[in-house]
């Protein structure tokens, strides 16, 4: 008889112990072992169990084992989450069998032992029909569904349980998830603010509405919103900062003179231009698309045009138009005109960009594309292919809050739906405008930058972090890249690769050319760019435009999601009161501020970037890689709390040790 040593790791995780009977039958190049019991009256959570398999013969090189699990007699069947299996041989060899999934039938689950391999590299005919059967049943699990016509694709799902349990939330997530969102909700009725639709009297009396919810930078910007340098400092480092571009000439349609605008120490519009000291927010994607009604009520947002000038190492607004098309009904306001005038004018901007931010820059730039990346990763990619270990950490829930965002922010009775100017009609419409405007230069950060013309901008931390960032995270995905392809021969002849990128294309992109983003691998470097954006979006990019919307948005005047008046044709007519009536009413503005508190939280089960707690490499030099790449996330973690502590408003989005991941808020 020859004896294998099975040791069992089961995941610390909450509701992991099974009590059910498991089973575990090894398959190797010379035959298979029994379906052997693993003689346990339970596993539990955290537990490290040890069995012994025997078998008549030696079984060769292992290349995969099954595991299933029945209930016992009286006793429900349950869940279990093993992280790994590890098998020692009798000639002292050891295989890992990477799982890190739930268990939750009685059905049989095939695992491959950890070494990554290519399709090419699969010489067992064993690997290679395990291999295409598994990415059968893949296909059907993850299939496509069209959610719009003009949208990237989404996971075929009826909601979060539907989804493969190896996607979903863990318990603990589940249950925070649900807390928050039902503690926001439960205030709200306590206070009355849930079913009031009066307007605002006081300003003042908006800080009430979450009074024990705020953040140091919440307070802030509460503070000092009505402030122009303020305003002009959210266009960099607040969550929208990849709307401002420099400019050398004026558009066409914003016809600002020199007269109309200030410009200090002698200087005029004409000169700073040439200088390249002027800088432009144009909000042409949302032209011509339906304001939301909102309780009966017409709303508006405008497509407006802003003009910053840069003096002294900080911007200033120096001029508004909120409509595309020039004209005497729409005027270009100035920080020379009267208070309520200009500071009506900057509220129709800072509405303007809630409604591009959250449509564009956030639901459709990470929450979208990442769910394309990882729908095409879970159908194309089998567990042992190296791509898939490298990418699987940056998937984590994504899917399921994909799906919840679909029914309980952008569906029917969804919040953005309901108390959204751009909700409703036009949601999808804004969404297939940004798609078909989408390039991948503007998903890579760095030609971002170099296209916007804000290279050399000061004090753009935003753009600083990301850069170190991508570096950081560019060098570690070409040292896993290359240590798997060698040559661009077998990037080429890596079918399943090939795969991965034509359906990201399709799907997401929907074959539209002209986004560039290729429809093929060719070389190395192409491999190796494209991984660093799907991984620097999945993480870095969310977390820029994610993890600050209650800091910017806990003070609704700053970002409101609405607005009830149109504004006025002509200057000198605005009040205080009139600006009380265009801000949204007190149960949109709480709705939307609890929305935006649960989108902001933090989970207990946070796994910031280059944590990988789940070790589906199981090869010491892609762990090595693995370890190097967080020590260099370390430093500059520590270099950013640095240059912070120096800071009136310290920029954290993209301090690592707060970049979760994977989109999973």
């Amino acid at each position: 008889m020859v004896d294998y040593e099975v040791t069992v790791y089961t995941g610390k995780r909450v509701n992991a112990t099974t009590l059910n009977n498991v089973h575990i039958k090894l398959v190797g190049e010379y035959g298979e072992s029994d379906r052997t019991w693993l003689n346990s009256f339970y596993i539990c959570a955290g537990s490290v169990s040890t069995y012994t398999v025997s078998c008549q013969n030696s079984l060769g090189q292992l290349i995969l084992i099954e595991l299933d699990k029945r209930p016992r007699l009286l006793c429900p069947d349950d869940a279990w989450f093993p992280d790994k299996v590890e098998i020692k041989c009798h000639e002292g060899d050891i295989y890992t069998f990477p799982v890190y999934c739930w268990l939750s039938d009685s059905e049989t689950h095939r695992f491959r032992e950890g070494k990554a391999l290519r399709i090419f590299d699969e010489t067992c005919p064993l690997g290679k029909y395990a291999r295409k059967n598994e990415l059968t049943q893949r296909s059907e699990d993850y299939s496509w569904s069209v959610y719009a016509p003009g949208v990237p694709h989404t996971i075929k799902a009826d909601g979060p349980m539907s989804l493969p349990a190896e996607v979903q939330f863990s318990f603990t997530k589940e249950i925070e998830f649900g807390y928050t969102a039902l503690a926001g909700l439960a205030e709200l009725e306590l206070k009355g603010l849930s079913d009031n639709q009066e307007n605002w009297k006081n300003l003042d009396h908006i800080k009430d509405v979450f009074c024990e919810r705020h953040t140091h930078l919440s307070v802030y910007a509460r503070k000092h919103w009505e402030e122009n340098w303020f305003f002009a400092y959210q266009f960099l480092n607040g969550i929208h900062p990849t709307l401002i571009r420099r400019i050398f000439e004026l558009p066409k349609n914003f016809p600002v003179t020199d007269d109309m605008v200030f410009i200090p120490n002698g200087s005029n519009l004409t000169e700073e231009l040439k200088k390249g000291n002027i800088y432009l927010c144009d909000y042409k994607n949302l032209n011509g698309m339906p304001a939301n009604t909102i309780q009966g009520i017409q709303q508006y947002f405008m497509a407006p045009l802003v003009l910053l000038h840069q003096t002294d190492c900080r911007l200033k607004p120096i001029a508004i138009q909120l409509k595309q098309i020039p004209g005497e009904d729409n005027p270009i306001f100035a920080p020379t005109d009267s208070k309520h005038d200009w500071q009506l004018a900057k509220t129709f901007v800072r509405s303007a960009d809630f409604q591009e931010h959250q449509i564009n820059a956030h639901l459709l730039r990470t929450h979208l594309l990442c769910e394309v990346f990882a729908v095409s990763l879970l159908r194309n990619l089998p567990r042992v292919h190296p791509l898939y270990k490298l990418l699987i950490p940056h998937t984590r829930y994504t899917l399921q809050i994909n799906v919840l965002a679909r029914k309980a922010l952008i569906g029917p009775t969804g919040v953005f739906t309901m108390f959204a100017a751009s909700g409703g009609d036009s949601l999808n419409k804004i969404l297939a405008r940004s798609l078909s405007s989408i390039t991948y230069r503007s998903l890579c950060i760095r030609e971002d930058i170099v296209d916007r013309g804000m290279q050399d901008v000061p004090n753009y931390y935003y753009r600083d972090d990301g850069f170190l960032l991508w570096d950081i995270m560019f060098k570690f995905v070409q040292d896993v890249i290359q240590y798997y392809y060698t040559s661009d021969d077998q990037v080429q002849q890596d079918t399943e690769l090939q795969t991965w990128i034509g359906d990201i294309y399709e799907q997401g992109f929907l074959s539209q050319s002209q986004t560039g983003i290729p429809k093929s691998f060719a070389t190395v470097p192409e491999l190796i760019k494209f991984v660093t954006m799907v991984m620097f979006t999945s993480s870095c990019q969310h977390a820029a435009v994610n993890n600050g919307q209650f800091d910017y948005g806990g003070w609704m005047p700053n970002t409101p999601a609405t607005l009830q008046y149109e504004p006025l044709t002509k200057k000198e007519m605005t009040t205080e009161a009139r600006m009380l009536k265009t801000l949204p009413v007190i149960n949109v503005t709480a709705q939307g501020m609890a929305a935006i508190w649960l989108l902001s939280k933090q989970s207990s089960d946070f796994v910031p970037l280059g944590h990988y707690p789940e070790e589906h490499f199981t090869e010491a030099t892609p762990r090595q890689m693995q370890r190097d790449f967080k020590a260099q996330l370390d430093a500059l973690s520590i270099m950013i709390n640095n240059r912070n502590e120096h800071l009136k408003i310290p920029y954290t989005y993209l301090d690592p040790k707060n970049i979760e991941n994977s989109v999973a808020i």
